[in-house]
């Protein structure tokens, strides 16, 4: 539940941004006088009569789909216990011996060893998911 809710506040941080950079661009891109005259008797969009503002707008765009990718990113290497970042990205298999281990992964290990995410070497569209394996509690394995 952490896990998801961390990606919500990531994403309530994007939102809050957005409304930002969108109250800006409203209030720093004057409204020309022929977007003004055909918003009123056309009922046109202000983006069809208005260059900077159809720039603007791409650009609004451009840095939702940026921030959204960027927090879908950033979770994908997170544990999913602890929230910290993995770390220690370990190659696993080899080309050589593919049908013995299957093909090649790399490793990420959450530094507190809450478990293991598997992702696959080769990013293609037939290529299996990431993986995550949660690791035991190695304390309670010692102290046996």
């Amino acid at each position: 539940m952490k896990y998801w809710s961390w990606f919500a506040a990531k994403l309530a941080a994007a939102a809050a941004v957005l409304a930002l950079l969108y109250w800006g661009m409203s209030v720093w891109i004057p409204e020309t006088a022929d977007a003004r005259f055909f918003g009123e008797y056309y009922d046109h969009p202000r983006y069809i009569h208005d260059l900077p503002w159809a720039f603007a707008l791409i650009f609004f765009g451009l840095t939702a789909l940026g921030l959204l990718w960027l927090a879908i990113w950033d979770q994908r290497r997170r544990c999913r216990t602890c929230l910290r970042r993995l770390i220690m990205p370990v190659e696993m298999g080899s080309w050589a011996q593919l049908l013995e281990e299957g093909p090649p992964r790399i490793e990420y290990i959450c530094p507190y060893g809450h478990g293991t995410l598997q992702v696959p070497e080769v990013q293609a569209s037939v290529s299996a998911p990431e993986k995550w394996r949660e690791n035991e509690d190695i304390w309670t394995e010692l102290s046996k």
